[in-house]
This record gives structure tokens, sequence and C-alpha cells, in this order.
């Protein structure tokens, strides 16, 4: 970056972030931002307090909840291709999908889905080999409780999404993961973006902490990010990894045209309110895929995610 003033940004945001850090204990932290077209990114600590590596703009961490803006614009290519509709219900591309109340099971959207309406709660929790596909997440929704009508209200799901990502696995006849490669991850340039987590290990990576018993010393913590078994079940709604620096190349496309990978009205459509968020700490409505927030007068779009590798905000 050259000297017209970068620099000076970039010193300012490492002076901040070393402070912040310190402040709260974080062993390792990326940070980057896009300003007027130009990348400032900082890094602190290390990777793991038990065997560290210092943290950089490429150190992979778990991104959690922000893998649903991922997942959320790969819908999106296949609605601007077509073969998807947001206002078609699910069960036109998942028909094997029931649930507790057969009658919401036929009324959720595609749309319901990406914006959190479908009345679903949070998520299902269980084990075996079914917790690790896609298909076999969905075939235990039956137990999920239903805590709203589709479409009445918003109410964060990761099952949502995780069915969200069965549809592109359905419609392109790929596994999510291959098919998040082929419709956005590689198109878009993202070459620190994983969810296999072979990919991951082969490369610097963070690991998450938590407080021992007696909450004086912090550790690794076990298992890391979402890989543990039978886990590929979440994915779609939280299972990816990445860097600062694929970061800041994704907010370039994603306030971007698209760059040929998705029309920029579609991207565009992903930053309209859909639905209001009253009371929200969230923010105040929500897009596809997005959060809505208008701070100060000027309105803002983010996601954020936490997970026992990180809390990322994007």
């Amino acid at each position: 970056m050259s000297d017209n003033g970068n620099g000076m940004r970039r010193d300012e945001l490492a002076a901040f972030v070393e402070a912040t850090a310190e402040e709260f204990g974080i062993p390792g932290v990326a940070v980057g931002v896009l300003w007027d077209g130009q990348e400032v990114s900082a890094a602190y600590g290390v990777t793991n307090l038990e065997h560290p590596q210092p943290v950089d703009e490429n150190t992979l961490f778990h991104l959690a909840s922000v893998t649903k803006v991922f997942t959320a614009t790969a819908l999106m290519r296949l609605v601007a291709e077509g073969r998807v509709e947001l206002a078609a219900p699910v069960r036109r591309y998942v028909p094997e999908l029931r649930l507790a109340d057969g009658a919401a099971a036929e009324r959720i959207t595609v749309l319901h889905l990406l914006n959190h309406t479908a009345g679903l709660d949070w998520n299902l929790v269980f084990s075996g080999d079914e917790a690790d596909t896609l298909a076999g997440f969905v075939a235990h929704l039956p137990e999920l409780p239903l805590i709203a009508p589709p479409g009445s209200r918003a109410s964060y799901s990761q099952a949502g999404y995780n069915l969200a990502g069965r549809i592109i696995e359905i419609v392109t006849g790929l596994p999510f993961e291959k098919a998040m490669d082929r419709l956005l991850l590689e198109p878009a340039g993202l070459t620190n973006t994983f969810f296999d987590l072979d990919e991951v290990m082969v490369r610097r990576f963070a690991v998450g902490h938590t407080p021992d018993d007696r909450r004086e010393e912090l550790r690794p913590a076990r298992p890391w990010a979402s890989w543990r078994a039978g886990a590929r079940g979440n994915h779609p709604g939280g299972g990816i990894a990445s860097c600062v620096s694929d970061l800041l190349r994704w907010s370039r496309f994603q306030l971007g045209t698209g760059e040929g990978v998705l029309p920029a009205e579609a991207l565009r459509r992903m930053t309209e309110r859909t639905v209001e968020l009253p009371a929200s700490t969230l923010g105040d409505g929500l897009g596809i895929g997005w959060f809505l927030r208008e701070v100060d007068g000027v309105r803002t779009i983010g996601q954020g995610g936490s997970g026992t590798a990180s809390s990322p905000n994007c």
C-alpha cells in the first residue's frame, strides 16, 4: 500500500486492534477495513496459546454464522439463473420436507428461509451419521419446534439456512460444499475460504479459547469450530472458514457489481428490507442474508457470528 495517507490509517488501526485485544484478553485477532476503495488490515496476537503462531491477514478463522451470507448469495445466483424462485414453496425443491405442522411445511417459501421468517426454531441438535449430511438434517426436521406461522414474523434460525443449503444441493446435483465452490467461491476469487477441514488444517488457522474452571486462564477450545463428528448438516448456516484478505475481497464483491457471478441488481435486492425487526439488538430489519441497521443516519448491512474459534463480523 502506498504512503499517501493509507500507511497512517494502517498504523492507527493496528494500535486500536492491539489496545482492544489487550483490554478484552483476546489471544489473536485480525481486522480489515475497506475504505474509499483502499484496503487496510491489522493483526495482533497468536493463533493458539499452547502452540503459538502469529496471526496475519491470511490466518483462517471459523466464520460461524457469517456463512449465512455466503449461502444466501449462492442461492441468489440460482435465482438469477432462473433455477430457483424466491416465492416458491421449499417443497418444490425439497419434496421430502416434513415438519411438525404439515400445513407449515407446505407454506414455507425459499424467501422465508433467507430472511428468517419460516417460523422454525433456532436449530436441531442430534448426533449420528445422519447429522453429517443435509439430507439427514432435513429428515429430522419434524422434531424441530415451530414458533410462528410462516411469514408472520422474523426469528433467527440456523435450521432454516441448513434447509436452504439442501435446496442448493438438490438443484445443482452437487454436495453443498462443492456447489458453493462452483457457484461462488471460485468465481469470486476466494482462494483462502473453505468448508473442508482438510484444507484448513494445512494452513495457518486460529483456534478459539475458553476460560478454565476458575476463569483464571484461557485454554484452546475443543472441538475446533463446527468440524466435530456429524457437523456437515450445519455447514450452510455456519461452517465456513476464511481470512481477512479474502473477506476484504468478499466485501468488494458485495459492494460492487457481482463480478460476473451475480447481477448487480441481485446484490442490491439482498440489501433491501424484507421484514421489520422491532426492538432487536441485531438490527431494525432483515434483507436477504443481511441484517439492516441505521447508525447515525447511515444505512448499514451486516452479519455477525460466534463459535468456538471466533466471533467474526462482516
